[in-house]
């Protein structure tokens, strides 16, 4: 079982802050599962089933395509990484853990390669200090890196740095291209 893969893009990171700094402090949405965090985690969709930005949640078994909401609009480059991954996108949001919050393990389920829907993490801000764990493993993710990573699996956060630390989060359905780009049937983590 293949935990996590950092993909072969190199994102500007640069011009993935000067995008969110198109977001005013306002737009954003308190993330719905109030259990499995402390502090302040909140997100705002990009492309949403109903095309509206505080959808932060789309059900695992949604066929319905998801749309650019009127965020994503005004954010070129925003739009110029999310077309980069030649698949069906499920959604796409922004996810921000405030200073001093952190994310309480749990599991996403219908999410991973097995259920055909996968999960990609773009880091737009973040910090050395974030602590990210994936199956009890840490995993130090950079800014513009892209990682697809098995949220099936239990996972947690802790943003003990002093930043805002925001990520673009990409939920597509496997295909030949999701296939080719990531070597699930290799196991392990990279």
């Amino acid at each position: 079982m293949l935990i996590s893969y950092k993909l072969p893009f190199a994102f500007d990171a640069d011009s993935l802050k000067a995008d969110l700094g198109q977001i005013a402090p306002g737009e954003w949405t308190a993330h719905f599962n109030k259990g499995y965090y402390e502090g302040m985690w909140k997100g705002l969709a990009l492309r949403s089933t109903t095309g509206r930005a505080n959808q932060l949640s789309t059900l695992a078994q949604e066929m319905k395509e998801a749309v650019d909401t009127p965020v994503l609009a005004r954010c070129p480059y925003f739009q110029q990484v999310i077309s980069a991954f030649q698949c069906h996108i499920h959604a796409a949001r922004l996810l921000s853990l405030s200073p001093g919050s952190k994310i309480i393990e749990h599991k996403d389920y219908f999410m991973g390669y097995e259920e055909g829907l996968i999960r990609i993490h773009i880091p737009v801000t973040t910090d050395a200090r974030v602590e990210f764990f994936i199956d009890n493993r840490r995993i130090v993710m950079s800014e513009g890196e892209a990682w697809y990573i098995d949220f099936g699996l239990p996972h947690r956060v802790n943003n003990v740095s002093d930043i805002e630390r925001v990520h673009l989060v990409v939920d597509c359905r496997v295909n030949d291209w999701i296939e080719k780009l990531i070597p699930f049937a290799d196991g392990g983590s990279t």
